[in-house]
């Protein structure tokens, strides 16, 4: 970044560059220029060209989006999608176990004699009975990590066992399959400052989260903007992406405000839907926000939501009580999702960085485990049932004699529907997730 310390203001009035920059840090409106800080090492995106295009085979469809929910802190799939048909579920979790079902609002909703849900996904059993929506029991990063931190950059890198940095593969996913020229992004993050699974060369579009989205910031303001501007005249490469994201800031906000107004969203909805940074009380917010700006924008083809308070070492609780509260909100959103992304080769992939333990602890909670269940929505996910391998929950069949096992890597999923609903090659999938191995087991999880 080029300095001007020799620089005085023209003004004595008139905020310097550097004073203006601390402003609008401190003020939250860097999110109108995402690409001063979202590349690693130190690189500057400046929306040009894709430097890693070389070998794109074509733009998206118009029937091919990806959005990918990401739920920081290890959710507990064994509370999401409950084995009601294993007694050893019953022995490992006496205080917080999900009831069998009978039919009650409090029990699990049965999906067959291997598989139900948890009470708070209920809003999601139409979806499965449609055949929209899918899961994997036991998927995950073959990595035994139980770092949340090591976890989550394994999987946004797309390479487990990595930890110095590198681009994120959704950022590799929109090279690839952006024109080699494209200036405008076709990858859009809402809630997360610099998610790094966005990080890397091409250009993305990064949204605040809840109600700040819809507000323009610092550069709302005529004399700040004019001020800031006059800054950032030149036709260097940094000034281009400050001026390119401060009026992408303007436009979201725009946007999202002239929707909240014709939906009739009132600030008591969108004040409890932000309460928190990454709470799942503000998924759905975060959700309704993401469609409006892949309506408006059909450029924009990839997505990326996250949300945290998934650690739930203590008082977990059962049918009712945090845990549920949490999923009860995911459901609300994957409903929202599904409204908004319902095409043909639409896809919403809902992961974590690992599962939870099998037995639950001192405290009523569990710690940090292995395996997981993820979760695929779509018209070309084959729904309505589970796939892969589950092998139980007797201690014999666990990881470490704890943990539900990784019996299918992360990548060979994402790999299944990238090449159906992406059309992506094998050397593309190879570009994403280097030394994965294509799952043959899973060959009938997408639709063909």
């Amino acid at each position: 970044m080029p300095t001007f310390k020799h620089r005085p203001p023209a003004n004595p009035a008139t905020p310097t560059r550097r004073q203006l920059l601390h402003a609008l840090a401190a003020s939250g409106s860097f999110w109108a220029a995402p690409a001063l800080w979202a590349q690693p090492e130190n690189a500057i995106n400046t929306g040009a060209a894709h430097a890693g295009s070389t070998g794109a085979t074509g733009t998206f469809g118009t029937e091919s989006r990806l959005i990918v929910v990401f739920l920081r802190g290890a959710y507990d799939g064994l509370s999401a999608l409950v084995p009601h048909g294993d007694a050893n579920y019953y022995a490992l979790r006496p205080s917080i176990a999900i009831a069998a079902p009978d039919g009650s609002a409090q029990t699990t909703l049965k999906l067959d004699a291997t598989f139900g849900l948890h009470p708070a996904l209920a809003g999601l059993l139409p979806l499965w009975q449609q055949g929209v929506l899918g899961a994997i029991p036991c998927a995950g990063s073959p990595d035994p990590t139980r770092s949340h931190f090591d976890a989550q950059h394994h999987w946004e890198l797309g390479i487990p066992g990595k930890s110095s940095s590198g681009n994120g593969w959704m950022n590799t996913l929109a090279s690839l399959r952006g024109t080699p020229a494209a200036t405008k992004p076709v990858a859009v993050g809402v809630g997360e400052a610099n998610p790094l699974i966005l990080v890397g060369t091409a250009p993305v579009q990064l949204v605040p989260k809840g109600q700040a989205a819809t507000r323009q910031g610092a550069v709302g303001d005529p004399r700040t903007r004019e001020a800031l501007m006059k800054l950032y005249a030149g036709q260097d490469s940094l000034s281009q992406a400050f001026r390119n994201g401060a009026d992408s800031r303007m436009q979201t906000a725009q946007t999202l405000s002239a929707d909240m107004a014709a939906t009739g969203m009132d600030s008591a909805q969108m004040l409890a839907a932000s309460n928190g940074a990454g709470n799942p009380q503000g998924l759905l917010l975060d959700a309704q926000h993401l469609g409006t700006l892949m309506r408006q924008d059909r450029n924009l083809r990839l997505g990326f939501l996250s949300a945290g308070g998934w650690d739930t070492h203590a008082n977990q609780g059962a049918a009712s009580g945090s845990l549920a509260n949490n999923l009860g909100n995911l459901a609300r959103a994957l409903v929202q999702l599904r409204r908004d992304f319902s095409q043909a080769n639409d896809v919403v992939v809902v992961c974590s960085e690992f599962g939870r333990t099998s037995a639950e602890n001192g405290t009523r909670g569990t710690d940090h485990g292995h395996g997981n269940t993820l979760w695929l929505m779509g018209n070309r996910v084959h729904g309505g049932r589970w796939h892969g391998t589950w092998s139980g929950l007797a201690q014999g069949n666990l990881h470490e004699g704890r943990d539900l096992p990784v019996h299918h890597d992360f990548r060979a999923v994402l790999a299944q529907v990238l090449r159906t609903s992406q059309g992506l090659s094998g050397a593309e999938i190879d570009r994403l997730f280097p030394g994965f191995a294509w799952d043959k087991s899973l060959d009938g999880l997408m639709r063909a």
